[in-house]
């Protein structure tokens, strides 16, 4: 008795432990970072799925379905998990009902992908407008092109037929874009757990998302399902998790000047003068970035490709990544979930979306740049270090009082758009000459050089970022929380320092007033404000805005709405 006394203590002390360090073995018997861990590195394989592709001859029914059998093939052979989103035209094809339904459920989640083919239309009742049978056109393709009546018998029509073809509704839906309409219906309705939309872009295929929650995941405003909300009452209880593994450093200003942006993302197609997700290179460099670097709160990425880009086409890109991230797994360092998985971890974890940042300190290229994003559900921020100078790339405000214009009335455009406040804009505010930014100055005028910056969250809620400067001596250091950000500066530095804006000349600024602690802004009609709770701003000619420290340190509420 008292052998199995101490038998039972020691399974308690091992149970407990296991607990504290929030670890448990996986299925293949390896230890697997548990999501209970304190920052933890999570991966969704989604695929989805249309049943035609009007755009390329080559690219049959046949071929379409060949991708996604091999797109199972090679999870089931390193023993990933997957995540099938299914759009309608697809959903009712009995090859992908036999081939779907005979997959395992511990290891494969079969979804909802919500974009508006012919039959879906049809089906409801409505008269189809496209030119084809799938029309990738925002005002035919997408929810947003029809009212939030017809959105609503759109979703019954889809629930109804994926309930009676899988015997229950998805958890998750996803698509390029999807209105607040559509996503607090499906919530409210059928009770999804979540959502995934794309990453932040600038023109590719005629739809802009700008400005938003940069990567990982958030709650989405009642009125806006690409504004994050600020409060719990006024969100939509559904995380939206971005898409496709952008390319932290090169993604952003790829293609300044010419109003468009390139891809350079972890999608297996890609491989652009040695960047994407086709290159094995880049690959160990995304992934080395993304397990190592400092992610507050969590750190997350969605691999895997449309069955439209051909398996002849992604089979290289898949072939790296997969054993890749089946390694990482089996060392401890991510966890692979389901989109389903993920969005129910993120609701029980967090009542508001969570502070988050991507760190990249490492470059892949000669040109040695570094990166920092912050965001949370007041703002996003970015810092890049070029050539040894620092600049504010980006900062835009969230506001969920604003409401897209596709809330209430549908879009007539082929394009889609969706926005939130800019206070910097890197990309929209540069020309192909002039690079925009908010770069930190010495009191001569001249921008500041420095060395390698580090970055620290082990204060909760806050990020820390210290770079040590050269000329002048000395560092600056930058802390931000989900409402502000404060910038110090240390040594020789400290006695004379700043941040000036730089811009094209024919960027259009959202200042309406520039005081001594406020700018107001105005964009879309919408007014907000930036604060300088110490420091202060100027009115530069030639560049727009200049901030000043007091007493050495300046501290913005980015909270601030409606002044």
């Amino acid at each position: 008795m008292q052998d199995l006394g101490r038998t039972v203590i020691a399974t308690g002390l091992i149970l407990l432990l296991l607990l504290m360090f929030g670890h448990h073995v996986n299925a293949g018997g390896a230890e697997a970072t548990d999501t209970r861990s304190s920052s933890p590195r999570i991966v969704n394989i989604i695929n989805f799925i249309r049943q035609c592709e009007p755009r390329i001859d080559w690219i049959t029914e046949d071929v379409l379905y060949e991708t996604v059998v091999a797109q199972i093939e090679i999870l089931k052979k390193y023993q990933l998990k997957g995540t099938f989103l299914l759009q309608y035209d697809a959903l009712i094809d009995a090859r992908y009902q036999k081939l779907l339904k005979g997959l395992p459920a511990d290891m494969f989640e079969i979804g909802a992908w919500w974009e508006i083919p012919q039959p879906l239309v049809e089906n409801s009742g409505y008269t189809w407008r496209g030119r084809y049978p799938w029309d990738w056109h925002a005002d035919v393709g997408f929810a947003t092109g029809y009212s939030p009546e017809e959105r609503v018998r759109l979703i019954d029509t889809y629930m109804a037929d994926f309930r009676r073809i899988f015997g229950a509704y998805p958890k998750s839906v996803g698509s390029w874009f999807i209105d607040a309409h559509t996503l607090q219906y499906m919530h409210k309705r059928y009770g999804i757990v979540a959502s995934c939309n794309c990453k932040d872009q600038i023109g590719t295929d005629g739809y802009t998302l700008w400005g938003g929650y940069w990567s990982q995941g958030y709650y989405p405003s009642r009125k806006n399902a690409y504004m994050p909300a600020q409060n719990a009452t006024n969100q939509i209880p559904v995380p939206i998790f971005r898409m496709l593994g952008s390319d932290p450093i090169y993604q952003y200003d790829n293609g300044l000047g010419t109003g468009w942006q390139r891809v350079v993302s972890l999608e297996p197609v890609y491989d652009r003068d040695g960047r994407g997700g086709g290159n094995a290179e880049w690959c160990r460099w995304y992934f080395d970035a993304f397990v190592g670097g400092t992610a507050m709160a969590y750190g997350y990425v969605q691999a895997g490709q449309e069955n439209s880009f051909t398996w002849k086409r992604m089979s290289r890109g898949f072939e790296i990544q997969m054993p890749m991230i089946a390694g990482l797994q089996r060392a401890g360092k991510l966890t692979v979930q389901t989109l389903g998985e993920t969005g129910k971890w993120f609701t029980e974890k967090y009542r508001v979306t969570p502070p988050t940042s991507v760190t990249v300190l490492k470059d892949d290229s000669e040109r040695d740049l570094k990166t920092v994003w912050f965001n949370s559900r007041f703002y996003r921020a970015n810092l890049l270090w070029d050539r040894g100078t620092l600049r504010f790339r980006d900062i835009h405000l969230f506001d969920e009082r604003v409401a897209s214009d596709y809330l209430t009335t549908r879009g007539t455009s082929t394009q889609c758009l969706y926005d939130t406040l800019p206070f910097v804009d890197g990309f929209r505010w540069s020309s192909k000459e002039i690079v925009a930014g908010l770069r930190s100055k010495s009191a001569a005028g001249s921008e500041i050089k420095g060395g390698v910056p580090t970055v620290d969250d082990s204060t909760e809620g806050e990020l820390a970022v210290r770079w040590p400067t050269e000329s002048p001596q000395g560092a600056i250091l930058l802390t931000f929380d989900e409402r502000s950000m404060s910038i110090r500066a240390e040594g020789r530095i400290e006695d004379g320092w700043h941040l000036e804006l730089s811009r094209a000349p024919q960027a259009e600024l959202p200042y309406v007033r520039i005081d001594r602690q406020q700018v107001s802004c105005m964009f879309k009609n919408t007014r907000y404000a930036v604060l300088a709770q110490q420091g202060t701003f100027t009115k530069e000619a030639g560049s727009g805005l200049r901030i000043m420290p007091e007493d050495g340190r300046v501290v913005l509420d980015l909270s601030v709405r409606g002044k």
